[in-house]
């Protein structure tokens, strides 16, 4: 209440405000350390996952005794530690196409955590039918962003910056590429920062703007970015008229073994589809792992071949045509470039397996270590 941009009117809308929260992770917990301390009225919290250790150097609202537990169960623990006084909303089920707009409309501001396109689009879009401001923040292991998304505030959308989602893993998310945890809490407290200058009336929000942030070099660069005429969802002429479930899913799901016709390769599988394959048919399938060396150190599938992804063109020639070839990475993505790309080059007998060495730790080897 020092601050006489702030004030006691300032403080008075904190605590009469209601703030959203989209993912109890590395953007999330400490955007929402800070909301809680600086007395929002409301604090919703959404996330349908629960604490994994793996993720626990960067997601700091959750505990390593909290393992196991829903991250909203977690994150509202922690949180009524740090200020009882806050009303907490657990929003269990995370957010989906279908509740999306009737929640957000329970609240002034909508801050996003996620950190896949999917749920950023749903997000956007949402906010959009809400009429409600939403804070934008991503992470990509050393860089990060801010914005916010406010048309109905005279902005642009998210969409007005991206139109489209990049094709399904074309683009690497932190599970695949990594993230500095120490850059989650620079960009979630920017997160919080701008929720409350929104909140307060404050001068100089990032509405309208993207705040750029390479912690390497601890460059900061902030843009300009005006509404697109052409926007699909913002525009005079907007395409987008109301929140399609399918919209958000763009390729459906994936083919299996079981939903292939006989003696066709399936585009991608399952870990335990993987393992059962390479038990039941030991010569005719064949495991690939394009992780790059590094990773290797973490953790490995004793029995799979290792050709990092950037050597793949090089040695196609060397590649089995009469086995079956599955393509692992760390979570799915890397490898599923691979496949499209081998399949791209007339290799018909190669298949993603989905959800990559960390689902073969979670449902095959529970003694392989996660990061």
């Amino acid at each position: 209440m020092l601050l006489e941009e702030v004030g006691a009117a300032g403080q008075q809308r904190l605590s009469e405000a209601r703030v959203l929260i989209i993912g109890a992770g590395g953007l999330g917990s400490p955007a929402a350390l800070y909301l809680a301390a600086a007395g929002v009225g409301t604090l919703g919290i959404a996330d349908f996952d629960v604490v994994e250790e793996h993720n626990l150097q960067r997601q700091l609202l959750h505990p390593t005794a909290n393992l196991g537990r829903p991250k909203v169960e977690s994150a509202i623990e922690t949180l009524r530690g740090i200020n009882p006084l806050v009303a907490y909303v657990a929003h269990a089920e995370g957010i989906t196409a279908a509740n999306a707009v009737a929640i957000f409309r329970q609240y002034d501001v909508v801050l996003d955590g996620t950190d896949n396109f999917s749920a950023r689009y749903l997000n956007n879009d949402a906010a959009f039918f809400a009429q409600r401001p939403l804070v934008h923040g991503s992470v990509f292991k050393f860089e990060g962003q801010v914005g916010v998304f406010d048309p109905h505030g005279g902005g642009p959308c998210y969409r007005c910056l991206f139109p489209e989602p990049p094709a399904q893993g074309s683009v690497p998310g932190c599970g695949e590429a990594g993230v500095i945890g120490a850059l989650c809490g620079v960009i979630g407290s920017l997160q919080a920062l701008e929720v409350i200058k929104l909140i307060t009336k404050t001068e100089g929000t990032l509405r309208g703007k993207l705040l750029t942030y390479h912690s390497l070099t601890h460059q900061m660069t902030t843009f300009a970015l005006p509404r697109a005429p052409e926007c699909s969802l913002c525009g005079a002429n907007r395409t987008i008229t109301e929140i399609v479930e399918s919209r958000y899913h763009p390729t459906g799901p994936h083919p299996t073994a079981h939903s292939m016709k006989e003696n066709e390769y399936p585009l991608e599988i399952t870990v335990s589809e993987a393992n059962a394959l390479l038990i039941s048919q030991p010569d005719g399938a064949l495991l690939i792992d394009v992780r790059e060396p590094h990773e290797l150190e973490i953790c490995r599938v004793a029995i799979a071949q290792h050709i990092p992804m950037r050597e793949i063109p090089e040695q196609i020639a060397d590649l089995p045509r009469d086995r079956q070839l599955l393509i692992m990475c760390h979570h799915g993505g890397r490898s599923r470039r691979v496949t499209d790309y081998l399949r791209a080059e007339g290799l018909g007998n190669v298949t993603n397996v989905d959800g990559g060495v960390d689902g073969w730790a979670v449902e095959i080897d529970p003694t392989m270590a996660r990061y």
